[in-house]
């Protein structure tokens, strides 16, 4: 069966982090609004489709299933993919650290769009300057710090001590954070996240997909965006 994976074109957004697991478990799967453009959404947002009601971009179909938020979707593909373990203190603490990439991702969003997302980004500029600024030298160390800690209390390499989904993500908050503050990263001591992610891009179906032309690159239309003027 092929799952199909419905996002926005043009950007990575929160929909990577699916991709990646899709991509990882060499799972089939169609990114339908790339093939048949964004207003193929419009009809499960609408409420015009079976399943359950989305609210938003990324969902994913599987079968009759829609399934909406990336932890949740995460969630349900884990499992089914060995890409979470069987224990149920596990499954629920791999919740827990990627409902907290979604605190993270938030937060991320809001540096450049800090007053409203209907506004375009020149239109705010003094006060994601002032966001980010929070962001860099409070926020970052924080998140990155507790992932940090993650990864020692899980043996150094795993937070949950075998690969998971998490890790993928972390991969990408990694990749991300990299790009939209450089400037900011270099400065973080971060040993096991940094191997962490050099291990996450080095598996095999990782690797092509990052080599492929499936993998959009960062861009100003994302959640991880570089502005120059953001990064201190």
């Amino acid at each position: 069966m092929s799952y199909r994976l419905y996002y926005w074109t043009g950007l990575q957004g929160r929909g990577e982090f699916v991709r990646l697991c899709l991509e990882d478990a060499a799972a089939p799967y169609v990114d339908v609004a790339r093939k048949e453009g964004d207003e193929v959404m419009a009809a499960f947002l609408d409420g015009d489709e079976a399943g359950a009601l989305p609210f938003a971009p990324p969902f994913l179909k599987s079968g009759r299933l829609v399934i909406a938020q990336v932890a949740n979707i995460l969630q349900y593909l884990g499992p089914r993919h060995g890409l979470v373990p069987d224990s149920e203190s596990a499954r629920l603490y791999a919740h827990q650290l990627q409902l907290t990439v979604t605190d993270l991702v938030a937060e991320v969003h809001d540096t450049h769009h800090p007053v409203a997302t209907g506004l375009y980004y020149k239109d705010q500029r003094d006060e994601a300057k002032r966001r980010s600024k929070d962001f860099r030298e409070n926020r970052i160390p924080k998140f990155l710090g507790y992932f940090e800690n993650a990864l020692s209390r899980g043996g150094g390499k795993h937070p949950l001590r075998t690969h998971s989904y998490v890790d993928l993500s972390l991969f990408q908050v990694m990749a991300g954070l990299d790009y939209a503050f450089p400037k900011a990263m270099a400065k973080q001591k971060l040993p096991l996240l940094r191997d962490l992610a050099k291990r996450v891009a080095d598996r095999p179906h990782v690797a092509a997909y990052l080599a492929s032309d499936r993998r959009v690159p960062f861009n100003t239309n994302g959640i991880f965006r570089h502005y120059p003027e953001l990064d201190g």
